[in-house]
């Protein structure tokens, strides 16, 4: 349970909204690098990052079968479409943090995002105030996938 627990604050760190994804090839020099669609390393929730007012957001925009039903357990709400990550905003490291809530626990946690180039992104997610974390790397959804 608690490795599935770690992965899911993880799945729903990064990461990190629905409509259609900003490409970091066409982002203009105003629009983040964290913008756009992203997987997790299993390939099983795919989570758009899109400005909100000021800050950052994510809406889970895909998700395998598995992870909607630990969704629905957990929480008892559908996964694809839910708000993951809310009030994201840029560190002076070029971090994103923010609140990230996660359905299988049905709680709301600390998160951190940082592009490490155009197509990844490191996610990392942290308990018991950053006492125990981990992190993964995230792989831009490309257009059309």
């Amino acid at each position: 349970m608690t490795g599935r627990i770690l992965a899911t604050i993880l799945l729903l760190s990064a990461a990190l909204g629905s409509a259609a994804p900003v490409q970091a090839a066409t982002a203009g020099p105003d629009t983040p690098a964290i913008f756009g669609v992203w997987r997790n390393p299993k390939n099983s929730v795919h989570v758009e990052i899109r400005r909100c007012g000021e800050a950052a957001c994510g809406y889970v925009v895909w998700a395998s079968a598995k992870a909607k039903a630990d969704s629905l357990e957990g929480s008892g709400k559908e996964l694809v479409g839910m708000e993951l990550l809310h009030d994201l905003s840029k560190t002076d490291s070029g971090s994103w943090k923010g609140k990230v809530f996660v359905p299988d626990l049905n709680i709301t946690l600390t998160g951190i995002a940082k592009p490490i180039d155009a197509n990844q992104l490191e996610a990392k997610g942290c308990v018991l105030g950053r006492l125990i974390c981990k992190g993964q790397t995230w792989t831009r959804v490309a257009a059309g996938q």
